[in-house]
């Protein structure tokens, strides 16, 4: 999600859906869309949004069965081949050493498609350790990926960049570093269109997600099929302790965190920054996701007819799990906030495991992933892994 967006807001129009909804005949005059710009029907669709699937509405009333259920449909959704087999093949390079960590390159095939490049930290120690699959965020900023998250001491021209994203949004730390520093072992790569995978542009992502699609695939699909394989392979280090990883995201990497951890056992936790939400309460005129354009990173078409925003997320239940939202976050509205967080309470608690989720909204703060909320997560991740 893009905290740079700003919507300009139109005029309601009176058309097509207001006619269909009073019983009324409809013209080819009346057809029209509205603020968003959405589809002056678009109430009806809502109400036709009854998430059949989500747990305690579903017919399945065994978890386990559930949860297969439901992951199932959203694997249905991704629009990628479910089985991918291709070796990692991890080759290794650029490695330096800190006080604290060694960094190091790595590059490895998540898919059969492209060699992906992403950055390595390992703490000083026998190992293993706890580890962190990190997971970059949107924010209309393509140059850099990984390196809003790891300081890029491999490539002096994005450290600018990277400097002043850490500045503007993480009060000039790099998380990642921050991580290594506690002990973890952290990885970061870049998804397709940021980094060594693009610079992408803003205006191109449409046309790009909308070519996915004619291929039969997805962009989103593929964003969530690397993270599920990029979550494994971690696990899979010698130098991890494959029980003790977790997920980690800011923004649309908050989204990738809950995700992974539905759609992957190898995630032991996750812990989301600023992207939680009700479907419904979000797809309001003046939201930014209303745009088009960074949706389509997180956009799986025809899944909002079995489960909403939440009750994906929901699949990771009873794992330990930690959302954090601001309260000023314009892109979240705190009514689809509150929705969110009482599905997600309702899941837990009917796992007895209410204690292993912890939501919290910061009402002085926006969308940001300040030293506040770092350390609130620094503390959660130590008292679950």
């Amino acid at each position: 999600m893009d905290a740079h967006e700003a919507l300009g807001r139109r005029t309601f129009v009176v058309g097509a859906g207001t006619a269909l909804l009073g019983g009324g005949a409809v013209s080819g005059a009346e057809a029209a869309v509205v603020d968003g710009p959405l589809p002056d029907f678009h109430p009806a669709l809502k109400d036709a949004l009854t998430f059949p699937l989500a747990w305690g509405r579903s017919p399945i009333r065994d978890f386990r069965a559930w949860r297969r259920a439901a992951r199932a449909a959203v694997e249905e959704h991704l629009l990628v081949e479910r089985q991918d087999r291709t070796p990692y093949a991890p080759e290794f390079g650029g490695r330096s050493r800190t006080r604290d960590y060694t960094r190091e390159l790595v590059t490895v095939s998540l898919t059969r498609y492209e060699r992906v490049r992403g950055a390595l930290l390992t703490p000083h120690g026998s190992g293993p350790f706890p580890a962190v699959l990190l997971l970059h965020d949107h924010g209309a900023t393509f140059d850099i990926g990984k390196e809003k998250l790891v300081r890029p001491w491999y490539d002096d021209t994005r450290l600018a960049s990277a400097g002043a994203w850490a500045e503007k949004y993480f009060s000039g730390r790099f998380v990642g570093d921050e991580l290594a520093r506690r002990g973890y072992v952290v990885l970061c790569l870049d998804a397709l269109g940021w980094g060594d995978r693009g610079p992408l542009a803003y205006d191109q992502q449409q046309a790009l997600a909308s070519n996915f699609y004619h291929l039969g695939s997805s962009l989103a699909g593929l964003m969530a099929r690397e993270d599920q394989r990029a979550a494994a392979f971690l696990a899979r280090l010698d130098r991890v302790d494959a029980r003790r990883v977790a997920a980690v995201g800011f923004s649309m990497g908050a989204y990738r965190a809950w995700q992974t951890a539905a759609l992957s056992d190898h995630v032991a936790a996750a812990a989301s920054v600023c992207w939680m939400t009700g479907l419904k309460e979000m797809m309001v005129p003046g939201n930014n996701t209303l745009r088009g354009q960074s949706s389509f990173h997180m956009l799986h078409p025809g899944l909002a007819r079995h489960l909403d925003i939440p009750d994906v997320a929901s699949i990771a239940a009873p794992r330990p799990m930690l959302f954090l939202n601001g309260g000023l976050d314009p892109l979240f509205p705190a009514d689809g906030v509150c929705v969110a967080h009482d599905k997600l309470r309702a899941v837990w608690r009917s796992r007895h495991a209410e204690e292993r989720l912890r939501l919290k909204t910061w009402p002085e703060l926006g969308h940001v992933f300040t030293d506040p909320l770092q350390d609130e997560v620094f503390r959660w991740l130590d008292s679950v892994l």
